[in-house]
């Protein structure tokens, strides 16, 4: 099994919110969604994003947009500029993609964090608030990342609320967690 690459794996996580904007490009009643979306992703701190997608509402559709962003940010921008001129290119946000893709990755990145990695602590602590922002189960699995930092491991604590995509997610974490821990 060959694993999503890096980019595929941020327009998966996104899909809604990209989703989300091109709709209310073409649809003023969609707007005031895209506008809650644009002011969460204010309240996390993702200020350059929703900067960049309320210019997208206001029309511009100058790649120049892309430039000041974050690896993440330019990915997700650059999707819904393609989006709006071929939407035929949008993710599909009800897609279920294989939950195990994503653990090995968490948990290295958790695992790190854990032993006092800074950085790997500071990249999951970006993804946690964008995956609070997404809702859903993502926005469960951004709530209980410090959790697993700090050592919880307890299944049904963790998943507690979760549907059984994100529950999956989880405990294929765990699993890769248990691995990690033991050497």
């Amino acid at each position: 099994m060959s694993l999503p690459s890096y980019e595929e794996q941020i327009i998966q996580t996104h899909a809604g919110l990209i989703v989300q904007v091109v709709k209310a490009v073409f649809d003023a009643n969609a707007r005031s969604d895209a506008e809650n979306s644009i002011a969460q992703l204010k309240r996390f701190g993702e200020t350059q994003l929703a900067d960049a997608i309320e210019q997208i509402l206001k029309g511009s559709r100058d790649s120049a947009m892309l430039t000041p962003l974050e690896d993440e940010d330019r990915i997700i921008v650059a999707t819904i500029l393609k989006g709006i001129q071929d939407p035929e290119s949008l993710p599909d946000p009800a897609s279920e993609g294989d939950p195990s893709a994503a653990a090995p990755g968490l948990a290295h990145m958790i695992h790190a964090a854990g032993t006092g990695n800074a950085q790997a602590l500071h990249l999951l602590g970006g993804m946690a608030e964008q995956m609070t922002a997404a809702g859903g189960d993502m926005k469960y699995l951004g709530g209980i990342m410090r959790k697993m930092v700090n050592g919880e491991r307890d299944v049904e604590s963790l998943t507690k609320g979760m549907g059984p995509q994100g529950q999956s997610l989880v405990k294929s974490i765990l699993d890769e967690l248990a691995k990690l821990d033991l050497h």
